[in-house]
């Protein structure tokens, strides 16, 4: 098993573990802060959604900033099932809920509306273009999007890249509905 560490909130220093699965690439330690630095340290009342969940860093990181409700989604049994397991170790918050599903059958049937998406799709398998035309059924008018890629994007669906950045081989992006690029 693999580990990352949780970097802020209560949950800070706890350690997730996740299988070695293909496509599997947690969010880097460095890039995590300054997505909580561009999102907020607290989290309190907000609703977030993990697609493509893998190792759980992004979700778990939200729900230990006090989300007050985290979905993670992934396709994996095997990634699903270490979900639970640290989600278990974390104490078996009942704000987290782990579903197995595939990212675009999710979205299109979810009838939730959340107010962050993390969305780190395995890169060059057209995740992110499959998902553009359907993201706004389950983001709130108000939503950002955080998403990780292999080239930067201008935006997804009606939102558009605000912020960004790159480590590495990965670009990442906070998004917001209508507005215009901006650089971090």
């Amino acid at each position: 098993m693999n580990t990352v560490r949780i970097i802020g909130g209560a949950w800070r220093r706890r350690v997730l573990r996740f299988p070695d699965v293909p496509d599997l690439r947690p969010t880097p330690d460095r890039v995590r802060e300054t997505l909580f630095n561009w999102l907020g340290q607290d989290l309190s009342g907000l609703a977030c959604l993990d697609l493509f969940a893998g190792s759980g860093a992004l979700g778990f990181e939200a729900a230990s900033r006090g989300a007050a409700k985290v979905v993670m989604v992934d396709q994996s049994p095997q990634v699903l099932a270490a979900l639970e397991a640290n989600a278990r170790n974390l104490g078996g918050d009942p704000r987290l809920r782990m579903v197995r599903s595939d990212a675009v059958r999710f979205v299109g049937y979810e009838g939730s509306r959340f107010d962050v998406l993390f969305l780190d799709p395995p890169f060059r398998q057209g995740w992110i273009e499959r998902l553009a035309p359907i993201v706004h059924g389950v983001l709130a008018a108000d939503g950002v999007i955080y998403a990780e890629a292999e080239d930067f994007l201008e935006g997804c669906g009606s939102w558009r890249t605000v912020r960004h950045g790159r480590a590495g081989q990965v670009f990442y992006h906070l998004m917001r509905r209508g507005e215009t690029d901006g650089t971090e």
